[in-house]
């Protein structure tokens, strides 16, 4: 069984490792592949492919998604931060790890919402119908109305939600491009999404 579960996490690791080696963000983690062991620098190129391809992934996802020990992924993630690779910023209970320069922080914002179920409902509900109501939003995800309210408040307090009138996604282009971009990464709801994406690109916010 531990053959088994070795050979599994080194074949996630290769996978990985391969858009990470073929990623920009490896460029600037060359100057230490020398000085790492085979392991260390398979498993920073696997982070620098998941990150490139699920940028505002939380700890404990990339983690598991890596198969990856904990204290393995901290000391990582640790070196990644440390030579400018890797930015990480808190989001509620959560830790969310971005490519160093690659995203605004209106953007990194949308990927850390974006990556959670319910407020990810929210904002492509709100793409799709732009005068859905609260209610409306509640009934569509089947979740209660102060949870949307709440919800709502956090997305506002963000930058990502206007609530002066009802509720509008604030920059939906900008959102709309990261959906696409990365909706493999975020779900069904989001691909599905994703593949109507060219009647929403006009929406005026």
């Amino acid at each position: 069984m531990t053959r088994e579960v070795d050979a599994d996490k080194r074949a996630t690791l290769r996978r990985f490792a391969a858009l990470g080696a073929a990623t920009p963000l490896a460029a600037g983690g060359r100057t230490h592949a020398a000085a790492d062991g085979d392991d260390d620098s398979a498993a920073r190129d696997a982070i620098r492919g998941y990150l490139a391809t699920t940028p505002g992934a939380h700890f404990s996802k990339l983690r598991d998604d890596l198969s990856l020990a904990t204290g393995e992924t901290q000391h990582h993630l640790k070196r990644l931060e440390s030579g400018g690779e890797v930015i990480s910023q808190k989001d509620g209970d959560y830790r969310r790890y971005f490519p160093a320069g690659r995203f605004s922080a209106f953007e990194r914002r949308a990927l850390g919402y974006l990556r959670r179920e319910t407020p990810r409902g929210m904002i492509l509900g709100l793409l799709r119908t732009p005068d859905a109501s609260g209610a409306d939003l509640a009934r569509a995800l089947d979740v209660s109305r102060p949870t949307v309210s709440t919800y709502a408040g956090e997305l506002a307090d963000a930058g990502l939600l206007d609530t002066e009138e009802g509720y509008r996604v604030a920059r939906p282009e900008a959102v709309i491009a990261l959906v696409v971009r990365y909706a493999d990464s975020f779900g069904p709801d989001a691909v599905a999404f994703a593949d109507d994406a060219a009647s929403f690109i006009s929406y005026d916010g």
